[in-house]
Parts: structure tokens; C-alpha cells; sequence
């Protein structure tokens, strides 16, 4: 099956590759932007003897680039999509049975290998752009690797990339053979444009837009973090560009349609202005692009596994993410990248992006890993394992939705979910909504909150869902038909009962997230706790109660991205056993004090309260210490032999260790329960606690058998020649003494503790305690610069002795006796 295939960087390395991939099952392409990996080595690899008449799987990040690349690699061997070349995505597919080379979206493939653990009938999968380390292509490749070891050991797995972290790559491939391509197809000329503090990014992006097009040619492709910043982009440049100009967007959320469009070469005589996300970095050649401007943002994906919320983060790109970016401008000629930073701020960015697993919602892959027959995150390879907290936040949300028994293995409800493709708390959903003959309403909700655009923008899921029943277009047909298709699957489906509505819906997947109104319009409390806000002039901000399913920002005020009603009596219907009634204690900051009420409660909502006579006892201290942990430490009214306590003995933890406990405020916040809620029993109030029940929490820390050497370790005070005690301080990084230098007369050898192993840092004052040296070696001191502390001291304090020889002098307090 030859081909006469354009001649490219990578093809001078297709050799070496082939006989990689003839010795070896594995192997790894590092190749730059234009080297042509993503079209020329799936084509190439149809001629080697080891794939029989196995298909070649091709991994791409993103559908865009999926089928960007299908296109691309069917046009060069003169034939269209779904003939020898095709591809598979969520909302589209284009393949026969003819096609022998496969492109598929990452989470596509992790659907076939899931189901066909064998992968039957594939000769190869190419995990192409893997540098970005999306959840989907990691947990893939540990898939793949699986397979191969277990099951298919002539299955050839290739990981290519741009920017590759190699030497990780290759170590959790064993060590194959790494291939890589030098050079890209046209020279790029980087440039660097400060921006200056307090300009705005899309001030920034649409002057260099407009300073490229007056002086340079051809078209433009500029990366901004995120689609706001992309529409305020547009609406800056409209009028200011001439009619030869086509500014045009590029991100997921449009329709493939409006993406062909945004990719597609500029019309003769015409220029063309992309505005793009991160969407557009990999796997896509713009024709007639030779100038990209780079914002060096992008916004990704956080998420809190105390919250169970993921929000976006807008954050500086990395160091291969800019490279990446800069080599779209040198795809099909030579060109130019102007990067909106300080040049010497390159070297600080992080080499690469975070991969996703490190910061991602884990619920999917615990519920698909579960399915394969892993209950540890260590029974697959991973390059960066799953992140502990996250995957028990992930294990605890599946067990409660009833899709892992308490091993952690699937159950019945589980496979059914799993089934479904969607997110766990959607799978959910769509199954509670089948037994009341809703499952055709929710299948569609599913669906639109997992294809963003879909509906309009409204926050208002009711709304949005109206929309996208009736709105017209290839993308909202096809996802209407997914959610058909999603329906069908389910082995238990009742009669379609009454319509519902999208809160009772959502009920089912988040109620975590159900809210309720503070008081304040678009001021909402969720049932885990944390707050959420919707703009003023929003309907649903006059909301009484809601369930939101999407947020962002900071977790303490979460803005919500898409919400719908709810009444309570939703919830006395839907899940009742979550609504509880008991008496309860908790601490009033408002009031600095503990105090009881009887509540009716959802989580952190609360529904009704009765004031109850102010606690005692266990309990109310318990609720006073969570009022230490809200108001912090200072709160507490630590005395000074308290507060010089912690120092020493935080002191004696620094220098020794154990036993001497940590006693730094973030350690006793976390140990409340052993030193201060045993001592503060019969308290009800911050103001009420004594200083002497902190220092003896403060004691109790300590062990029994090692309490006596507190004082010789860590005395407080310093005995000096006159017999006068001096405080020893320890706040710093070693015991200081202040004391001023005639105290000290007679005296031969520098003080110390600890039996004497640990010399103090004194800090020698005048007569009227002004400083005048700090030393560690009181004999050098008296043997050295004392002569001209003396000289003018002498002339400062004519009254006070400032004896030649302070070591044979004796120690005093006062000054000379008159006439003397």
C-alpha cells in the first residue's frame, strides 16, 4: 500500500521508527510542531509487516484536531474521510469498513479498550501530543500497557509528542527506543512584548493584532485564556479592521461547522484573524497563518476534593505549552511569535503543564478502573499517580451513589452507570430519573451539561433545557440523539411519566450542592457548606432554593455557572432521609460563645432552629474549640509565661525533635482535642477561658517522663553574677538573652544551657539597655572589641564602671559610688 507522501522533517526519521517498532513493542517520537507526525507516521506505519490487516489507532486530545487529522491524512493519499482514514468521536463518527487508520478523541479510546480489553482487530495505538497529559490519554496509556502485558504482547503502542518529558516517558515504558525528529519545517522569529502592569489582556492582544496587520502580511492567530476573553477580543476589533480582514473564534464550545470555518485557509485577497483558546496549540495547521500572538494565559481545570467542586483557574502557560504555540506560526511558511511577556520571564514558567490527573474530579476513572479490576490506584502505571485525597473523595462520592460497595468493587448500579458514559453524578441521575419514566428528561439534561453551548449561556438549566429541545443545528441533533441513544441503553426504563423539572432532576446528581438563599439576593449557602453567588440582575438570584451543577472561583464564594429551582418540598419528597432533626451545640462567633439550638437541617442548610439553654460539659467545649479554629489562636488569652512556654518548648522541637512536640499554630489547631478540650469543660465563651488552663494544656503535650528537663533544656531566666534573673528568650532561631554588659563582669566563660552544650545569644545593652554588641563568645568579646565598647561607653556613662579588665572585675547594677 504505498504513498507517495510530502517529504517532512519526521520522514527522514520513518526508518528508524519502523525498526523500532519491527524490534520492539513500544517506542517514543519526540518531533516539533510541522514535523508532520500527526499524518505522515500513521500513513507510513500501513506498510509494516507486523500490522497484518489490524487497524492503527491514532489518540488525538481534542475533536478538532481529530478531525483535522483524518482530513489532512485522507486528502494526502487521495481519498476522503471514512474510506481508508476515518474517525470516531462522542457526536461523530466517520468510518467503514474499509478504514484501517482510526482517529479517535482520547476518552473515545479508553471506551473501546474498557469494553474490548484484547483491542481485536488493532495492530498499533498512537498516542499523539501526550505532552499534555490530558486524565484521559494517562489513564489510556495505563490501559494500554496493561493490555499489552497481560493479553497482547504483539500490540505496538507509540507515544508521540512535541514537547515530551522523555526520560519519564520512557522509564515507565521500560526503557524503549525514543526516536526524535530535529527541526521544524520554517523558521520562527520569536518576539517579546512586555505587557505593562494593569493592562488588560485584551487590550493587550487586539494592540499587537492591530500593530501585526498594518505591518506585517498574512494571517493571525492569538491565544487568549478563555472564551470571554476571546468575545471581548472581537468587540474591541470590530470597525477597526479593514473588510479584507475576517476575525473569526476558535474554541470547544462552538459548532463543528463554525471550527471547519476557523481552520479553514482565508479566501483569496482575504486575511483572516483567529482568536483562539489552548484549543488550537496541537495537531492543526491554519493555512495561511504565519503570525501568532500568545497572551502566555490559560485556564485550567481545579479540583477540591473537600468540596467535590472543580473550578478554573487562570494561570501562566508553560514553557512547552508557548513553544507549542509559537510553532503554529511556522507550519506552511516562515513566521513570527510574539509573546505579550518580558523575555526573561520564559526561563521562570513551568517546563510543562500539570497533567490533569493531578487536579481533576477522579469519580470516572475510580468507577472505569473499578470495571478493569483495579481497586488501587498502584494497579496500573501511571506517570503521576492519582492523588490520594482525591481518589477517596472519588471512592467516598461512588460508594454513596451507590456504584462501589464498601471494598470498593463495582456493583450492579455501578456497571449500569458506567454503561451510560457519562459523569458519575449524571450516570446517576439519568438511572433515578428511569424509575419515575423521566429517564428521556434527564438523558438530555446529562447531555447538555456535559456539551458546553448547548441551550444558550443562561444560568438557568430549566431554560437552557427548553432551548436545546427545540433548537435547530447539526450538533444539537446529534446530542439530542445521544441522549436517545443514552435512553436505549438502559435496561429498565418506566413509562415516560409526567414532565419533571430539571432542579428535581438534578437533585438526584448533587445534593451536596442543593442551596439555599442567605437572605441577601444571589447570596446562596450549599449543604456542603460553602457559599455560591449569582449576579443581582439574574432571575434566579431572588431564588429561595436551588441546585447548582456548575460553579467557579474561590470555594468560599463559588459564582454559579449554571443552576436550577427547587422547592423544599422537593427535597421532603426526593430524599427525606437526608432532612435531620437534632439538637445540637456550635460556637456563635458573633457572640464569642457556645450555645445549643434544636435544627432541622440538610448538610450545612439550615431549615428551622429553637434556641436551647446554653451546654456544658465535653460538648460545649468541642463546639468551643471549632470557635478557636474559626477566630485562630490569637484569639485565646495566652499569658506570658504561656506564650514563653510554647517558645521553649517549640524550641527544644526544633533543636532535638521528639519527644518535644510541634506546638506552631497550624499543629495545635490540629491537636485541640488532646491540650484543650480536656481542660476547658465547664467553659462557654472565649472570654470565659483562663490563661492558666491554656499553660497546662500546654504541658499536657508534653510527655510525663521528660517534664522535668524542661527547665534544665530551656530555663526561663539567667541567673546572673549580681544574682538578678534575666528572661531567656527563644522566639527566635536560638535562646537570646538580654542583660546589660556590667552584669556580666567577672565573668569567664559565655552562658549556655543545656547543661552547657548550647550557648546563649546575648544581646549586651548599656546601663540605660540600649543595644551595644551581640556575641556569641563573651571571653573573645572581653578579649577584643570591648576596648572600644569601653572607649565609648567611658564617655556616654562617666558614672558607670568600665573596668580594663571586665573579667576580673566584679559584676554590678549601679553605677559608682560618688567620689570614686
Amino acid at each position: 500500500m504505498p504513498f507517495n507522501l510530502p517529504s517532512l522533517p519526521v520522514s527522514e526519521k520513518l526508518a528508524d521508527l519502523a525498526e523500532a517498532l519491527l524490534r520492539e513493542n513500544r517506542a517514543v517520537l519526540s518531533a516539533p510542531p510541522g514535523a508532520g507526525k500527526t499524518t505522515i507516521v500513521p500513513i507510513h506505519l500501513l506498510d509494516q509487516p507486523w500490522r497484518g490487516d489490524g487497524r492503527i489507532i491514532l489518540l488525538e486530545p481534542r475533536r478538532l484536531a481529530a478531525r483535522a487529522a483524518a482530513s489532512r491524512m485522507a486528502s494526502l493519499i487521495g481519498e476522503t474521510v471514512g474510506e481508508t482514514v476515518g474517525y470516531r468521536m462522542r457526536l461523530d463518527n466517520r468510518v467503514s469498513a474499509r478504514t484501517r487508520i482510526e482517529v479517535v478523541t482520547e476518552g473515545v479510546f479508553a471506551r473501546m479498550i474498557l469494553e474490548d480489553p484484547e483491542l481485536n482487530g488493532i495492530a498499533a495505538v498512537l498516542f499523539d501530543e501526550f505532552h499534555e497529559r490530558s486524565l484521559d490519554a494517562d489513564f489510556g496509556l495505563a490501559l494500554a500497557l496493561d493490555a499489552q502485558t497481560a493479553l497482547r504482547p504483539d500490540l505496538r503502542i507509540l507515544v508521540m509528542s512535541a514537547t515530551l518529558d522523555i526520560e519519564r516517558v520512557a522509564t515507565l515504558l521500560d526503557k524503549p527506543p525514543v526516536i526524535i525528529s530535529e527541526g521544524r519545517s520554517f523558521p520562527i522569529d520569536i518576539r517579546h512584548q512586555d505587557r505593562p502592569g494593569g493592562t488588560r489582556i485584551e487590550d493587550a492582544v487586539t494592540s499587537a493584532i492591530a500593530t501585526s496587520l498594518a505591518q506585517e502580511t498574512g494571517s493571525i492567530l492569538a491565544f487568549l485564556p478563555g472564551q470571554a476573553e476571546i468575545r471581548r477580543v472581537a468587540e474591541r476589533l470590530d470597525g477597526k479592521v479593514t473588510s479584507s480582514t475576517h476575525v473569526v473564534p476558535l474554541y470547544g464550545n462552538l459548532s463543528q461547522k463554525e471550527q471547519d470555518e476557523a481552520i479553514r485557509p482565508a479566501a483569496p485577497g482575504m486575511r483572516k484573524v483567529v482568536l483562539a483558546t489552548s484549543i488550537a496549540e496541537t495537531s492543526i495547521t491554519i493555512d495561511g497563518v504565519r503570525i501568532v500572538i500568545d497572551s502566555g494565559l490559560q485556564r485550567l481545570p481545579v479540583f477540591e476534593p473537600s468540596t467535590g467542586i472543580t473550578r478554573l483557574e487562570t494561570v501562566r502557560v508553560s514553557r512547552a505549552s508557548a513553544d507549542q504555540r509559537a510553532g503554529r506560526a511556522g507550519r506552511t511558511e516562515p513566521g513570527i511569535a510574539i509573546r505579550l511577556w518580558h523575555q526573561g520571564q520564559t526561563a521562570a514558567l513551568p517546563a510543562f503543564t500539570p497533567p490533569e490527573i493531578l487536579a481533576s474530579d477522579l469519580s470516572n476513572l475510580v468507577l472505569d478502573m473499578a470495571h478493569w479490576g483495579v481497586l488501587e490506584p498502584e494497579g496500573l502505571r501511571f506517570i503521576d499517580p492519582p492523588p490520594a485525597a482525591a481518589w477517596k473523595e472519588a471512592k467516598n462520592l461512588l460508594q454513596m451513589l451507590g456504584a462501589l460497595d464498601k471494598t470498593g468493587a463495582l456493583t450492579a448500579k455501578g456497571r449500569t452507570m458506567r454503561d451510560l458514559a457519562l459523569p458519575a453524578r449524571l450516570s446517576a441521575m439519568v438511572l433515578a430519573a428511569a424509575e419515575d419514566g423521566q429517564a428521556a428528561e434527564a438523558a438530555r439534561l446529562a447531555v447538555l451539561l456535559t456539551e458546553q453551548g448547548l441551550g444558550g449561556t443562561s444560568l438557568d438549566l430549566e431554560e437552557r433545557l427548553r432551548r436545546f429541545e427545540q433548537e435547530k443545528g447539526e450538533r444539537a441533533s446529534a446530542a439530542r440523539k445521544l441522549a436517545e441513544r443514552i435512553v436505549g441503553g438502559l435496561r429498565s426504563n418506566k413509562p415516560q411519566g409526567v414532565r419533571t423539572t430539571a432542579g428535581r432532576l438534578l437533585i438526584h446528581a448533587y445534593p451536596d450542592r442543593i442551596a439555599l438563599s442567605r437572605g441577601a439576593r444571589g447570596r446562596f449557602v450549599m449543604a456542603n457548606g460553602r457559599g455560591a453567588e449569582i449576579e443581582e440582575t439574574d432571575r434566579l438570584a431572588g431564588s429561595r432554593m436551588l441546585v447548582i451543577a456548575d460553579l467557579s472561583g474561590q470555594a468560599a464564594r463559588g459564582r454559579v455557572l449554571a443552576a436550577a429551582e427547587i422547592r423544599r418540598d422537593d427535597i421532603d419528597e426526593l430524599m427525606p432521609e437526608a432532612i435531620r432533626t437534632a439538637d445540637e451545640c456550635f460556637f456563635d462567633p458573633s457572640s464569642r460563645q457556645v450555645r445549643a439550638r434544636r435544627s432541622t437541617r440538610l448538610g450545612a442548610i439550615v431549615f428551622d432552629e429553637t434556641p436551647l439553654p446554653k451546654p456544658a460539659g465535653a460538648e460545649a467545649a468541642q463546639a468551643l474549640a471549632d470557635g478557636v479554629r474559626q477566630l485562630g489562636l490569637s484569639a485565646l488569652p495566652f499569658s506570658k509565661a504561656g506564650e514563653q512556654l510554647r517558645q521553649r518548648i517549640g524550641f527544644l522541637h526544633r533543636s532535638i525533635g521528639e519527644p518535644w512536640p510541634d506546638i506552631g499554630d497550624d499543629a495545635l489547631l490540629d491537636r485541640l482535642a488532646d491540650w484543650f478540650i480536656p481542660f476547658q469543660t465547664n467553659v462557654r465563651g472565649i472570654d470565659d477561658i483562663t490563661s492558666g488552663s491554656l499553660f497546662d494544656g500546654l504541658m499536657s503535650l508534653v510527655p510525663h517522663e521528660v517534664q522535668r528537663d524542661l527547665e534544665k533544656l530551656a530555663p526561663t531566666h539567667f541567673t546572673a553574677p549580681t544574682g538578678q534573673n534575666h528572661p531567656i528568650r527563644y522566639d527566635g532561631n536560638e535562646p537570646t538573652l538580654a542583660i546589660r554588659v556590667q552584669e556580666l563582669y567577672g565573668l569567664k566563660s559565655h552562658p549556655a544551657i543545656g547543661g552547657g552544650r548550647l550557648p546563649l545569644l546575648l544581646e549586651l545593652t548599656s546601663p540605660a539597655h540600649r543595644p551595644i554588641q551581640t556575641t556569641r563568645d563573651l571571653p573573645g568579646f572581653w578579649a577584643g572589641s570591648w576596648k572600644d565598647v569601653r572607649s565609648d561607653m567611658r564617655g556616654r556613662y562617666p558614672k558607670h564602671p568600665w573596668p580594663e579588665n571586665p573579667a576580673d572585675a566584679a559584676p554590678t547594677t549601679r553605677a559608682k559610688p560618688r567620689g570614686t
